[in-house]
Parts: structure tokens; C-alpha cells; sequence
């Protein structure tokens, strides 16, 4: 997609040094959006290959309310894995012992990994990642207790009341972002239909762009997809509204390589026309048709 690598490149030549959380230091910008007509084809990136499986199971695990990296460890999914293993070392006072990025932080890894795998009660206590998305999406809880599911209230909505002002699904829960591995990058999005087609805009909080962003852009390009489809609507646009959007500053040669890459057409998305209910959706429902990516370009991720 070209206005992906635009944003490349506006980064790189307009953005300001910044130190973060992580450590590592990165290019930024505030304030940036982007959109995308899902009619003209599956905005999944030509210039490197990404891994669609990976941010299909995601999404699943986002859409089951799920926490606990088992279910994406199961399915052979490793993105939220380095931070519970993070996690799991710090609690341990292991992290001298295994230096981050050495060999033995990656044989350490593979262990944990394996045990998260095989061990349920493992699983249960460090594969936990606290309340983030699935919680947020599936279960708010209410001050007063009640439990909210934002999707099954939104997928209502553009069944009932298209028209509102307010078909809104938020993860960033002030109340509870102590308690998140991770807090919410990408913190909520919104609905909106007209003219029988749906629409969704996300905010994004904080965007590692050359890592991060690509995954962001499927993932709620296809959940848009999937909500039109069970509510009965035609497909309309996908805007990404960022706040801080930057590129870590040990991701400069791989920016540069991609690009250096011509994007190339994009692929076509072929959903299960079955399926009716958003919570009925698997990975075998979906396939990615013409899709002719250039290389994977590998990168380490900030944690």
C-alpha cells in the first residue's frame, strides 16, 4: 500500500528523536490518519510478507474474550509471547541470568514457551496477560458490577440503530491498565454506516509503525469485514487515526529496505458467507486470494 510506505517515509523524514519506555529510542510524529476503501482490495502489505494467520488467530482470541496467550501458543502464534516471558523472568529475578536478546534469553524462551504448551497450571499463572483487549471487548465490568460486551452491543446497534452516534468499543479502561501486560495501543474504535455500507475508524494511541502497524491495519480491516458481514451491511471504508506514531530506532535498515520495494497489487479476502454471528467465525473461514508479497523482513520487536 502506498499510503503505508508515505508514512514511512513521513517519519522518517519529519519525525522528532524520542526516548520511550522500552529503551531502545525511536523516530516519532504526532497525529496522523490513514484510510482505506475495503472494496478495493484487502489492505495487507505487499512490501514484506505478513503473517495473516498469526492476526487472524488474534483477532479470534480478541473476539473470544480471551487473556491468556495458550489459546495463541496452541495455534503456533508467538506475537504476545515475549511479554509474559518478560514477565515470568522479572517475577523469577532471572533477567540478569538471561540477558535480553542473548542465546540464553532465546533458550529460556523456548522453554517457557513449551511449558505454557504443555503445563495448564503453567499456563494459568504466567501465560496470563491481565485485562487487555478480550476483557475489555467481551466483559467490561461495570462499577456497579454488570458485565458489558462492547461487541454484542455494537453488532446490535448497526442491527437496530445504524444510525447512532455512538457505536463505540473501548479497551482503554483507566481503572484497570495497572493490571495489563500491555496497556491498549490501540485504545478504541467506532462504527458508522451510511448508505448501507459499514464503515470503522480506530484510534491508535501509540504505533510502532514498521511492526506493529501492518498487523493493526489487517486485523481491524478484517474485523470490519466480518461485523458488515453479520449485520448485513456492504463493505466501506477502514480510517486509522494515530496519536504517537513512530519507528523504533533499531528498525531504520529494515524501513529502508522496504522502502526500496514497489508495493504490488493487493490481495482479495474471501469470508464464509455462512457465518452469521460473530462469534461463530474460525480460522478456516477466511482465505486470502492473490496475495504475491516480497520477502519477510525480520525485526526485534520493543517490549
Amino acid at each position: 500500500m502506498k499510503i503505508y510506505q508515505d508514512l514511512l517515509r513521513h517519519i522518517m523524514e519529519n519525525g522528532v528523536d524520542k526516548t520511550d519506555r522500552t529503551g531502545i529510542g525511536t523516530k516519532s510524529v504526532f497525529g496522523y490518519q490513514m484510510r482505506m476503501g475495503l472494496n478495493e482490495g484487502f489492505p495487507l502489505l505487499t512490501t514484506k510478507k505478513v503473517f495473516l494467520r498469526g492476526i487472524i488467530h488474534e483477532l479470534l482470541w480478541f473476539l473470544k474474550g480471551e487473556t491468556n496467550i495458550k489459546y495463541l501458543v496452541d495455534n503456533n502464534v508467538h506475537i504476545w509471547d515475549e511479554w509474559p516471558f518478560a514477565s515470568y523472568l522479572k517475577a523469577n529475578k532471572l533477567e540478569g541470568k538471561y540477558p535480553r536478546y542473548s542465546e540464553q534469553w532465546y533458550e529460556k524462551k523456548k522453554e517457557f514457551i513449551s511449558r505454557i504448551k504443555q503445563d495448564e497450571e503453567f499456563a494459568k499463572k504466567w501465560g496470563e496477560l491481565g485485562p487487555v483487549y478480550g476483557k475489555q471487548w467481551r466483559k467490561w465490568e461495570a462499577m456497579d458490577g454488570t458485565i458489558v460486551d462492547q461487541i454484542a452491543k455494537a453488532v446490535d446497534l448497526l442491527k437496530n440503530n445504524p444510525d447512532s452516534r455512538r457505536i463505540i468499543v473501548n479497551a482503554w479502561n483507566p481503572g484497570e491498565l495497572h493490571k495489563m501486560a500491555l496497556t491498549p495501543c490501540h485504545a478504541m474504535f467506532q462504527f458508522y454506516v451510511a448508505g448501507g455500507k459499514l464503515s470503522c475508524q480506530m484510534y491508535q494511541r501509540s504505533a510502532d509503525t514498521f511492526l506493529g502497524v501492518p498487523f493493526n491495519i489487517a486485523s481491524y480491516a478484517l474485523l470490519t469485514m466480518m461485523m458488515a458481514q453479520v449485520t448485513g451491511l456492504e463493505y466501506g471504508d477502514f480510517v486509522i487515526t494515530f496519536g504517537d506514531v513512530h519507528i523504533y530506532t533499531n528498525h531504520f535498515e529494515q524501513v529502508e529496505l522496504q522502502l526500496s520495494r514497489e508495493p504490488r497489487p493487493l490481495p482479495e479476502m474471501r469470508i464464509n458467507q455462512e457465518v452469521k454471528c460473530i462469534d461463530d467465525f474460525n480460522i478456516e473461514d477466511f482465505e486470502l486470494l492473490n496475495y504475491n508479497p516480497y520477502p519477510v523482513i525480520k525485526a526485534p520487536i520493543a517490549v
